[in-house]
């Protein structure tokens, strides 16, 4: 459970949506051989009812006229990726052997997948079952699609589209859907799949199609603001529905770059006009929140009103609102400033309050992300930060990397270098090499003159944790490292938002470090989640022997495993001049 971090009522709010959204939602140098996948017999499919299609269900509240996406000029966008030299043949050896580590547990975990969780959401890597919680609509599977590509696994693809016949999206296994959720991982990973494997495979898109065409419905509303918790059954029943008047804005803002490219994949215009009527209302009202140029983490859809709540991040309930903005920019292809203006804006705010350089030991000059509280009428000059680092906020150096580049903003493309040496120090000076969930540091009062200061350290770290031990006691019983005020929370989920901006630093900079500071992660990771038969998450990352929990999140294969992969593969293999990147990274084909 996250720790308070708001002051005002408004965060309780938000971290009930973040607990009720958690709830539902190598091996060193060696690794398990790649090629030796079991099989298994497929289970039988749920009932079907071939007469029902959600494009036939009514719209209650119809729109009247639809936008057409905007026509992109060809060659109006900066190049991004690096031009990478030829390796040596000791160079590629080594990348090569460290490919198959990767590969290797990914086969591992997949797996693991197919023999005891088939055709449902997850598997359970310590008890070897299987749990539904994305609506039973096998998420591990679909989610994998694009990585069993990427990693040439072909025969497993191709089993694994097979099987998607008897997936129904007028069955779930849930009362109540998440659509944000259901978007990033089923209808991103049935377009990247379509996407990454040259639209061989029309199944793909006709389920893309079709899952698009369920969540269309979620926008069946007064104002046409979609309902984020959505009640399926009553979706189906016809049944007048409402937006939310407590909406995670990292949910509803963060639907734009799916709608899109099944738009732009299918020629159906009424799904990017969709997602195009939430963002105007997010432009327009950019300048009148709290924090102008940022977006409180709760809104109120019911009313359309983005602007009341006072709690800022782009951390959790947050964080990919931000990152659609610059990518949504490239998936038009530059054909409208819009999304431009709306980064642009928001980076005016973030990088005054929210930002910030924390004390470190060894006086790295590092950037870590923050949040903040206000009503609006402090000077925002004066708005303190909360200095609560998390694992979430790591996707930062990447996105503002990839906005230095398309924005050909060079300052910006040093600031996304150093928010992702923040996050690795983050890893680096944790016992296990693995950075928790939530953890507090102290922020600098002067960025370019930060010296260490080891009784400040010790005061709030007294000031964090109650009790009368020493303040020595307290640092070796919370194991916390040198600038590290509290963890607040010590769990690894299987994260990939710090290995995702390596990832992207790597191939815009060609930092040849970065590779080497992965693999390292890599290691270090899959030394702590592996089991017999998976990888798990860990209870605990600051602790030698970390508990493990019995979950394997789908992102571990669709995310995290993916970037660990791409980092050690050819570089045209998903080519960031040629692919965007969605938040669950299911690669969407950029036009050209």
């Amino acid at each position: 459970m996250v720790a308070s971090r708001w002051k005002s009522p408004v965060f309780v709010v938000a971290v009930f949506f973040l607990f009720v959204l958690l709830k539902k939602s190598s091996f060193h140098n060696t690794s398990p051989q790649s090629s030796t996948i079991p099989t298994r017999p497929a289970e039988p499919p749920t009932h079907q009812n071939n007469d029902f299609h959600w494009s036939n269900v009514p719209q209650r509240y119809p729109v009247t006229s639809i936008q057409s996406l905007p026509v992109s000029v060809s060659g109006s966008m900066p190049e991004i990726q690096h031009v990478f030299p030829k390796e040596t043949s000791a160079e590629k050896a080594i990348r090569l052997s460290r490919l198959e580590a990767v590969k290797g547990n990914f086969t591992h975990a997949w797996s693991a997948y197919k023999q005891y969780a088939w055709l449902h959401d997850e598997v359970k890597p310590i008890s070897n079952g299987s749990q539904d919680p994305f609506g039973g609509w096998a998420a591990t599977l679909v989610d994998s699609l694009d990585t069993l590509w990427i990693m040439n696994l072909h025969t497993d693809f191709k089993e694994a589209v097979e099987a998607i016949t008897s997936i129904n999206f007028h069955d779930c296994a849930l009362d109540e859907l998440n659509i944000f959720e259901t978007t990033i991982r089923y209808l991103g990973g049935f377009l990247s799949a379509y996407d990454l494997s040259g639209g061989k495979y029309p199944l793909l898109l006709e389920k893309a199609t079709e899952m698009g065409d369920m969540l269309y419905k979620a926008f069946d509303t007064p104002n046409r603001l979609p309902v984020m918790r959505w009640n399926f059954k009553d979706g189906i029943k016809g049944v007048p529905q409402v937006a939310s008047n407590n909406t995670l804005v990292s949910e509803i803002g963060s639907l734009s770059l799916e709608f899109t490219r099944l738009s732009q994949v299918t020629g159906n215009m009424k799904y990017f006009d969709a997602i195009q009527r939430v963002m105007d209302q997010f432009e327009d009202q950019q300048a009148n929140t709290k924090l102008p140029g940022m977006w409180p983490i709760v809104v109120n859809a019911k009313n359309g009103d983005f602007t009341g709540y006072t709690g800022f991040t782009i951390g959790g309930m947050a964080d990919s609102l931000y990152e659609y903005l610059p990518k949504q920019h490239m998936l038009l292809g530059g054909a409208t400033q819009q999304y431009r203006r709306m980064y642009d804006y928001s980076m005016t705010a973030i990088k005054r309050n929210i930002f910030f350089r924390p004390m470190t030991k060894g006086g790295e000059d590092i950037r870590l992300a923050g949040q903040v509280d206000t009503d609006g009428k402090t000077p925002v000059m004066e708005l303190k930060i909360d200095p609560e680092a998390q694992h979430l906020g790591c996707f930062a150096g990447g996105m503002v990397a990839i906005a230095g580049k398309i924005f050909e903003n060079d300052a910006d493309l040093e600031l996304g270098k150093k928010l992702v040496e923040g996050c690795l120090w983050g890893y680096d000076i944790m016992p296990l090499g693995v950075m928790p969930e939530i953890m507090h540091t102290i922020p600098c009062k002067d960025v370019k003159n930060c010296p260490w200061d080891e009784k400040k350290w010790l005061d709030q770290v007294n000031q964090a944790y109650d009790g009368e031990e020493n303040v020595e006691v307290k640092v070796k019983k919370h194991h916390l490292p040198p600038g590290v005020v509290k963890v607040d929370d010590p769990r690894y989920i299987l994260r990939p938002e710090a290995i995702e901006s390596i990832f992207i630093l790597y191939r815009i900079t060609g930092d040849q470090t970065l590779r080497e500071r992965a693999w390292n992660m890599f290691n270090n990771i899959i030394k702590h989640t592996l089991t017999e038969v998976a990888h798990a998450g860990l209870d605990d990352c600051t602790v030698e022997n970390p508990p493990k929990s019995d979950r394997m999140e789908s992102f571990w294969l669709a995310e995290t495993l993916k970037y660990f992969y791409l980092i050690f593969e050819e570089e045209s293999v998903v080519n960031l001049d040629e692919y965007v990147l969605n938040t669950e990274a299911h690669a969407f084909k950029r036009p050209k």
